[in-house]
């Protein structure tokens, strides 16, 4: 099974490199290495680059997404990340990659990746998924069950969401077509700002009563 689950994972990164040049330029060598150490090196893509011809293996590879993320956590999900940072020969190729763990209802939040496309597919389990369009197509929610082999897409930029609605655990891997796509999940963000953002000001835009504002804040700036 676990072999199975793999091969899924390899297939899928195969996908995204597709997608890679949907938003990260180009590279302009063969390979760029990233570097903390900036003596004698490029910088390119956010990052320094080694000489390439002193690139090793260990540059390109990454061990572990075989295992399962912890869960337990107030909701129940947990991203396990292969992006330039842990792969560094990622530099300017524009992919990466993840894994997410479910525990039964748990759910990956709404929120964005403001530089990549994201491809998931699901290896167990059953997740209700979905992103929501711009102002100009007014906001429309485009979501679906998924099962294990489905593949769901979604746009560079648009709020999304992953939901475990089964009563076992679920994973799926996705690729992203960024070295680095990021992540702005939307209740930390708004909710969680420090300094927080006026609860007057917030109290309007979400049609709440500024305290009701106070008690989000207090939840999402200490972490519960």
């Amino acid at each position: 099974m676990k072999g199975v689950q793999l091969l899924l994972g390899f297939v899928l990164l195969i996908l995204a490199s597709s997608l890679a040049s949907a938003y990260d330029p180009s590279p302009l060598q063969d390979i760029c290495v990233a570097i903390d150490e900036p003596k004698n090196a490029v910088f390119v893509n956010g990052k320094f680059c080694k000489d390439p011809k002193l690139a090793k293996p260990e540059d390109f590879f990454f061990s572990g997404l075989d295992q399962p993320g912890d869960t337990a956590n107030r909701l129940g999900f947990k991203v396990t990340t292969v992006n330039v940072e842990q792969i560094p020969g990622l530099n300017t190729l524009g992919v990466s990659a993840v894994r997410i763990d479910f525990a039964p209802y748990g759910q990956n939040p709404p929120h964005i990746h403001p530089r990549a496309t994201e491809i998931l597919v699901v290896l167990e389990g059953t997740l209700y998924v979905g992103f929501v369009t711009s102002n100009q197509l007014n906001n429309t929610l485009i979501a679906k069950v998924l099962n294990k082999g489905d593949v769901f897409v979604f746009p560079i930029g648009m709020i999304h969401f992953q939901f475990n609605i089964g009563k076992t655990n679920a994973v799926a891997f996705a690729g992203l077509g960024s070295q680095n796509p990021g992540v702005i999940t939307i209740a930390n963000t708004v909710f969680g700002a420090d300094p927080p953002i006026n609860p007057d000001f917030l109290g309007k835009a979400f049609q709440l009563d500024p305290q009701v504002v106070k008690d989000l804040q207090n939840k999402f700036m200490n972490g519960d």
